[in-house]
């Protein structure tokens, strides 16, 4: 807990408008995700493919469409942001791995690489000055 509170002081210091707009950004793009895989279902079970043979993996559908939609949400304005971004990180993870394991589509590759990359940034990072936490945690 004590490197969590290190890393929110230095964060708030160091803080600028540009990190804000890619938080945002990656909210954005993580919400667009989640609307595409919810309205079409059929893009999201050739995705999974790979995975298919697993136990679970129409939960696994219905988790990474719904953590996609909310977890963008929160990371968009600010709030739990270490927290909605640890969930997306298996989800990151198993979409890197989906080029590998089932066919390769370059696009998809770079674009769930930067995501990742992205999202390790802010878990380190957390969500900044300007952010629905930084409000709340100053009302106390």
């Amino acid at each position: 807990m004590g490197r969590i509170k290190v890393l929110n002081k230095w964060a708030n210091a160091h803080t600028y408008y540009v990190l804000d707009i890619l938080r945002a950004a990656l909210g954005v793009v993580l919400i667009l995700k989640g609307i595409d895989f919810m309205t079409n279902p059929e893009q999201m079970t050739l995705v999974m493919e790979p995975f298919r043979k697993l136990p679970g993996s129409m939960m696994i559908i219905h988790y990474v469409a719904a953590s996609h939609f909310v977890g963008g949400f929160f990371i968009i304005i600010g709030l739990l942001t270490r927290w909605a971004i640890l969930i997306q990180l298996p989800i990151m993870v198993g979409a890197v791995l989906t080029n590998f394991l089932g066919e390769m589509n370059t696009s998809n590759l770079i674009l769930a690489s930067v995501v990742f990359l992205f999202c390790l940034f802010f878990l380190v990072y957390g969500s900044g000055k300007n952010s629905l936490d930084y409000y709340l945690k100053m009302q106390k």
